[in-house]
C-alpha cells in the first residue's frame, strides 16, 4: 500500500475511487486531470490496484504532492471488489467513482459540489463524453451523448448508471459498504441501476459535471474487448432477469436512438462514420451474446443419445 498526503489532515469532500487492472498507462492522463481542478473542494485519491501483471509505477508517486493518494493492491477479484475495496479505504462523505481511460473536466469536482449541495438525491450520474481524436472516440462520444439524452427524464433524473462517472453520498450506504455486487464481473453499474429502480431511485444528472471517456483501442481492439466483456457481463444481466427489472431499451426506444444518433453523426465533429462504427459494434454484442446463449442451452440439453446401460447393451 503507498500512502501520499497534503499537509492537511482533515476529512476531504470527496473520495475519489479509481480500479486499475493493468491499465496504468492510461490512469496518468487521469491523475493529472485530477490535479488540474479549479475551484474544486478538497478530495483523495484512491487507486485499487485489482492484481496487474506490474505493480504500480513510479510514476504515480509523483501525484501525491498534489493531493491525497492512497494506493491499493490485492489479489484479482474483479471490478466490483475493486470498487468496494476502495470504498472500505476512503474517509469523505461523497464517494466519486471514475475509471482509468478517464479525464475529469477542470470544472468539474467543483460543479459535482454545487449539484449535490442543493440536491436532497443521494446519486448521482456525471456527463460522460468521448474522446474525437479517433473514429472509435468519436463514435463513442456519438453514443455516450445520445444515449444519455435519450434517458434524461423530465424530472431532471437519468434512467443510466455509468461508473465511469458517478458519486454517492456515503449515508446511502448505511452499514453495508459494498455499494456494488461482487458476482457482477462487469456491468456492476448497470446492476446497480437495477438495485435503485427497485426502491423508485433514479441518477440525478449533473450535466455540467463533465467526464471525457478515453479508448485507447483501435476497432478491432474494441471488438475482440466485446468478446470479453458480453461473456462477464452475462452474470449480471441474469441476476437484473430474476428480479424482474427493466434495465435494457425497448426496440421502440433502440430505433429512436439510431435515428437521433443519425441526425447527430451529420456534425462534422463527428461524422457518418462514427454511426456506422457504432451500430457494428452493437450489432456484433447482440450476435456474441446470442451465441452464449445458445452454448449454454445446448450445454443444459439433455443428452438425447442411446444409453449405454446394461439394458441397453443386452
Amino acid at each position: 500500500m503507498i500512502h501520499g498526503e497534503q499537509s492537511s489532515s482533515a476529512t476531504p469532500v470527496f473520495s475519489i475511487v479509481i480500479p486499475v487492472y493493468n491499465d496504468w498507462l492510461p490512469l496518468e492522463q487521469c491523475l493529472q486531470s485530477l490535479a488540474q481542478q479549479r475551484n474544486a473542494p478538497s478530495f483523495e485519491v484512491i487507486i485499487v490496484d485489482d492484481g496487474s501483471a506490474e505493480s504500480a509505477p513510479e510514476f504515480i508517486r509523483n501525484w501525491a504532492s498534489h493531493y491525497s493518494l492512497t494506493v491499493i493492491r490485492q489479489s484479482h477479484l474483479g471490478i466490483s471488489a475493486s470498487r468496494n475495496r476502495g470504498i472500505q479505504g476512503s474517509k469523505a462523505g461523497l464517494l466519486l467513482f471514475v475509471d482509468a481511460d478517464t479525464s475529469v473536466d477542470v470544472d468539474c469536482l467543483a460543479a459535482l459540489s454545487s449539484a449535490i449541495a442543493h440536491s436532497p438525491h443521494d446519486c448521482f450520474q456525471l456527463r460522460l463524453t468521448g474522446n474525437c481524436s479517433s473514429l472509435v472516440g468519436r463514435a463513442e462520444e456519438l453514443r455516450l451523448t445520445t444515449f444519455q439524452n435519450l434517458m434524461l427524464q423530465p424530472d431532471g433524473r437519468i434512467r443510466y448508471l455509468n461508473t465511469a462517472g458517478f458519486a454517492i453520498r456515503r449515508s446511502r450506504l448505511g452499514v453495508d459498504t459494498d455499494v456494488f455486487d461482487p458476482a457482477a464481473l462487469r456491468a456492476e453499474d448497470t446492476l446497480l441501476l437495477a438495485n435503485l429502480i427497485q426502491v423508485g431511485e433514479l441518477p440525478l444528472f449533473v450535466t455540467n459535471a463533465i467526464v471525457e471517456h478515453a479508448i485507447p483501442l483501435s476497432l478491432m481492439g474494441c471488438l475482440r474487448k466485446d468478446i470479453r466483456s458480453v461473456y462477464l457481463e452475462r452474470k449480471a444481466y441474469n441476476i437484473i432477469a430474476s428480479r424482474g427489472v427493466r434495465v435494457r431499451v425497448t426496440h421502440r426506444e433502440r430505433l429512436r436512438l439510431l435515428r437521433s444518433m443519425w441526425k447527430a453523426a451529420s456534425q462534422d465533429s463527428i461524422g457518418k462514420s462514427a454511426w456506422f462504427v457504432v451500430v457494428a459494434r452493437q450489432a456484433f454484442q447482440r450476435m456474441i451474446s446470442f451465441g452464449y446463449q445458445y452454448l449454454r442451452l445446448a450445454s443444459n440439453r439433455p443428452n438425447s443419445s442411446p444409453s449405454t446401460n446394461q439394458k441397453g447393451l443386452m
